[in-house]
């Protein structure tokens, strides 16, 4: 089983699995971020600046490290579907999942056979046409996820039929956005940590969040989360940088500090 095929197989296992996003368009962020251990990485192309030519180079990076990388999409049409398919990427994260029928139409457009997504045998994820025809079509289906983003009202009141769906491999919580959708200004409130609790405890995909570095993950998985994202490249470069600064300064407080009990008295 190859890197991609091994990810779904431990997804669909519902295993502990840690990731990071990925908001910088860099193939050496990948490198770096990738060789660190953790399970996966996630290209953020809703919210981050990466286009075909980025997105591409960074699945070169991913693959140079064994690392899997999964994309958030823009939208979960299916011209994206497949270039992020066709690149070779462990699967996707499509954001505003509402009902079990759009989540229906992402899994075919996600697959190959009829209606679905077409067949190109000289692409990465094809291994540029070394991989034979058949086997290409009888073992990608074992080595791309499908991931529906929950965050809206409607689709948090059908995230049941959602998880149901053949072909949906995992849920993904957006709490703020489900906070926001909700009327509330914190996904702390009271309403969305108990629909969170609830999604996370959806027992036909696996489920996971966004968490922010530092967060208690204990109360998490135990409700059921088994897929967590924690940080970004951005947010542990600046956490790294803020630890740095703040190490530095209690350093050379306390070196002001001894060079001045240090020194002689001075007498008249």
């Amino acid at each position: 089983m190859n890197v991609l095929g091994d990810f779904k197989s431990r997804l669909q296992r519902r295993e502990p699995l840690l990731g990071a996003f990925i908001k910088t368009p860099h193939p050496i962020i990948i490198e770096v971020m990738g060789a660190s251990g953790l399970d996966f990485l996630i290209l953020d192309m809703e919210h981050a600046p990466f286009d075909r030519g980025t997105l591409d180079a960074a699945m070169i990076a991913g693959r140079a490290v064994q690392c899997p990388l999964l994309v958030r999409v823009p939208t979960g049409s299916p011209e994206w579907l497949l270039a992020v398919l066709d690149s070779g990427a462990a699967g996707v994260i499509v954001p505003h999942v509402l009902s079990a029928a759009q989540a229906a139409e992402l899994a075919r457009a996600m697959h190959y056979g009829p209606g679905g997504r077409g067949f190109a045998g000289t692409t990465r994820a094809a291994s540029y046409g070394r991989r034979p025809f058949a086997e290409h079509l009888r073992d990608t289906a074992q080595e791309t996820c499908l991931i529906c983003q929950i965050e809206d009202v409607e689709g948090a009141q059908e995230y049941q039929q959602i998880a149901a769906v053949d072909g949906v491999d995992a849920l993904f919580i957006g709490r703020a956005d489900l906070a926001v959708s909700s009327g509330y200004d914190s996904f702390f409130a009271e309403e969305i940590v108990g629909q969170v609790q609830q999604i996370l405890g959806a027992e036909q995909a696996a489920t996971g969040l966004y968490c922010a570095p530092g967060e208690d993950l204990q109360p998490l998985m135990a409700a059921g989360a088994s897929f967590m994202v924690v940080g970004s490249d951005h947010t542990l470069m600046a956490q790294g940088a803020d630890a740095l600064v703040e190490r530095f300064q209690a350093a050379t407080d306390q070196a002001a500090t001894n060079d001045i009990s240090t020194q002689p008295a001075f007498n008249k």
